[in-house]
């Protein structure tokens, strides 16, 4: 396991060394952050209550997802695009004479990745929205442990859903297309838009149901311990989706490994 630490230690200072896009990155998420929070008061002053939300609850969303979006790679991140054009130029191929699990390895840099951005760019914008607003915060070293494994989770599960997009250009040529479609989905289904409890009926349920709900609104319905079957299941519902991804995942990476044609031979 050294190998895949060291390949998450250098992803993390890889990204470290971005400072000014850092910055900036971090500078948008805060102005789009109180764009957020003007459209949320507005929203649960005409109906208090929203989705079992109060305007503490909405305003920590607000500012809890603008902090998760590049930690967990909404807008798709180093495993969809870079994964993604290696499987298009055929630079794959090194990958898979390495010595190294392609699942494991690609897992460690994404890791690294979020981990950096989790910590820098995730945290600012929520620091900014705390001095500003009354957001609600987890009380007591369990629910600190519990949102610490809820983002770790969250994590992982937008790696899976990642990979397997990137894997798809072994089939179709260019996985671009998917990657926009597979963007739209989390977008929709993560609750960057709106947070999933405002969803009415069936919609909803579905919504809450796929694995783009445990990417944000599960982890941040455990920050704000609101989780309709408790913390342990909100925990248990991600890492069953983690389950099917990584398998899944495992399944693709041996059928493209078995479809890999190098030089003709």
């Amino acid at each position: 396991m050294g190998v895949y630490w060291a390949i998450a230690v250098r992803s993390f200072r890889r990204f470290s060394t971005y400072r000014i896009a850092t910055a900036s990155g971090a500078f948008t998420n805060t102005v789009f952050g109180f764009i957020l929070c003007a459209i949320y008061l507005t929203l649960w002053r005409e109906r208090p209550g929203l989705g079992g939300y109060d305007e503490a609850d909405a305003l920590t969303f607000v500012w809890l997802q603008q902090g998760l979006l590049l930690p967990v790679g909404i807008f798709g991140a180093t495993t969809t695009t870079e994964l993604g054009a290696r499987v298009r130029s055929g630079e794959i191929a090194v990958d898979l004479y390495r010595p190294t699990h392609l699942l494991l390895w690609w897992l460690s840099v994404d890791l690294g990745r979020a981990m950096f951005q989790l910590l820098v760019r995730g945290s600012a914008p929520l620091l900014v929205g705390a001095l500003v607003f009354d957001l609600k915060f987890p009380s007591g070293a369990t629910a600190w442990l519990a949102v610490a494994a809820g983002l770790l989770l969250a994590i992982l599960v937008s790696f899976g859903i990642r990979y397997l997009v990137a894997l798809s250009g072994f089939w179709i040529t260019d996985s671009r297309g998917m990657e926009q479609l597979a963007f739209l989905l989390s977008a929709f289904f993560s609750g960057l838009i709106l947070p999933l409890v405002v969803f009415p009926g069936w919609i909803g349920e579905f919504a809450r149901a796929t694995p783009w709900a445990a990417t944000m609104q599960v982890p941040i319905d455990i920050w704000l311990g609101r989780n309709p079957g408790g913390t342990g299941a909100a925990l248990m519902f991600q890492l069953g989706w983690i389950l099917v991804l990584f398998l899944a995942g495992q399944l693709v990476t041996s059928l493209a490994t078995r479809k890999v044609v190098i030089q003709g031979g």
